[in-house]
């Protein structure tokens, strides 16, 4: 039996020493990560004629494995020896091999491997890898979501399948980063008929080919339309009669809308309105209306048009049988026109990378998260409530764009512009006169905002710039006058 093992364990050793591709002529990389995940990649990489990339050090925070030699890869260190060892192994990349490691922790490692002039790659998580064993070809950039070191949330699948399943649903905006990813998640969960309106057509085409493979626009649930028309509107819900809508639609650019608010008056205020009266109209069970943490004490007209919104979805669930629930929450990742992807242009067009004010912060989530909270918002809402989501903790964008840069283009300048007209230093989720109160979902708050009737803010659209923004605050701030915190 001895004699039999020896000539195994013999063999192996041979087998594996005959296939490892010597380092010279790959990137070399250190490892972070001595666990089973790191031993599956280093092996895979050393068997791998063709692979880029070969581990040359491995580095783990447990102490118990400071002595450890994983297949023939020395451990040399923690997260704090990753400098000192990239200088060492003469590395140029870090892979954090840890597919089961929080987002928090892979972006603080990720941190000190850019500090140290690194690559920093990542494994999948483990729901990605499905239970396989780690390939090279497994070997990703680290994403932009992973910059954050925030962990994403769960919600409640159940309770949202119940008031999806079956049901007509309706989203505008459909198009949209929000509203496109809204419409993928939804499609999950069963609806009887998934309405995507958008006034434009190609987005459309965009959405129905990221869920049905194909995009002949020939499905009567893509349906074209502006929000500002309300015969349409009145005509749309009474042909298709949604049991369920979400109301993604809006201009949202605040410089612009500071320019022309007579636009955000029409779409934002005035276009909601014309939803939320169909949608009493025609008996639609639930709506959920999409806000901003810009409607908190708003100071731009981006954020008293959403603030109106949420007033007016309040004004109408005092008297409807509808079930009007208002979700805000802060900047998403990746989005259109967001920071993110304005930041990765500036950095491949060589910058500057021009950020307002070295201390403004914002609140950040991703797209996916942010819609499944959404979602989980429209499922736990009371009628006229204004569900506000956890953001975790605000961001500075300096920090952000530095590690953009880091990761992405190295020596690039960052720009302060100052802040513009109406911008806020810090947002905020909640007015100094709301108190926000967690009810079920240990991410989401619950606030109520004082109803309010908009009719009257057509008026406004033919005064001039300034006097139309003035007319929105001051119209805010006589609602937030009458607001009773509890």
């Amino acid at each position: 039996l001895l004699a039999m093992a020896a000539i195994r364990v013999a063999w192996r050793v041979y087998i594996i020493r005959k296939a490892k591709v010597d380092a010279e002529g790959r990137k070399r990389f250190l490892v972070f990560g001595a666990g089973a995940g790191g031993r599956q990649i280093i092996r895979a990489l050393q068997g791998d004629p063709h692979a880029q990339f070969a581990a040359v050090a491995v580095l783990d925070d447990d102490s118990g494995k400071a002595t450890r030699v994983v297949e023939g890869v020395p451990v040399v260190g923690n997260r704090g020896d990753i400098a000192a060892a990239a200088e060492t192994y003469r590395a140029g990349g870090l892979l954090i091999a840890m597919p089961s490691v929080s987002k928090a922790i892979i972006g603080e490692i990720g941190v000190l491997g850019r500090e140290a002039g690194l690559d920093v790659m990542v494994l999948p998580d483990t729901s990605s890898l499905l239970g396989m064993f780690a390939l090279g070809s497994d070997i990703r950039p680290i994403k932009e979501a992973e910059l954050l070191g925030r962990e994403e949330v769960d919600v409640d699948l159940l309770a949202i399948s119940e008031y999806i399943e079956g049901k007509r649903v309706l989203v505008t905006g459909a198009g949209g980063s929000i509203g496109s990813e809204l419409c993928r998640q939804l499609s999950e969960f069963g609806p009887s008929q998934l309405m995507m309106l958008d006034r434009d057509e190609s987005a459309l085409h965009g959405v129905q080919l990221s869920i049905e493979g194909r995009a002949l626009l020939d499905s009567p649930d893509l349906i074209v339309a502006n929000i500002r028309d309300r015969d349409r509107v009145f005509s749309i819900f009474a042909e298709h009669r949604p049991e369920v809508v979400f109301h993604t639609a809006a201009l949202k650019h605040l410089t612009l809308l500071e320019r022309h608010p007579s636009e955000g008056i029409q779409t934002n205020v005035l276009g909601s309105k014309n939803l939320i009266d169909a949608a009493h109209e025609y008996g639609v069970g639930r709506f959920v209306n999409i806000s901003t943490d810009k409607a908190a004490d708003p100071t731009s007209v981006l954020g008293t048009t959403k603030r109106l919104a949420e007033c007016y979805a309040a004004f109408v669930a005092g008297y409807s049988a509808t079930s009007f629930v208002s979700v805000r929450f802060g900047n998403v990742l990746g989005s259109r026109g967001s920071v993110v992807p304005t930041f990765l242009a500036q950095i491949e067009n060589g910058g500057p990378v021009t950020v307002t004010d070295p201390d403004v912060t914002r609140y950040f989530m991703t797209i996916p998260e942010a819609v499944r909270l959404v979602v989980q918002s429209g499922a736990i809402g009371s009628p006229g409530e204004t569900m506000i989501l956890d953001m975790g903790e605000p961001v500075k964008i300096v920090d952000l764009a530095k590690r953009l840069i880091a990761h992405h283009g190295p020596g690039t300048p960052i720009e302060f512009t100052g802040l513009r007209p109406a911008e806020k230093l810090h947002e905020k989720l909640t007015s100094v006169r709301e108190s926000g109160t967690n009810k079920i979902h240990p991410r989401i708050n619950h606030t109520r905002v004082a109803p309010c009737d908009v009719s009257h803010a057509a008026e406004w659209i033919g005064m001039p710039a300034l006097v139309q923004a003035k007319q929105l605050l001051d119209e805010v701030e006589r609602i937030d006058a009458r607001l009773k915190v509890s």
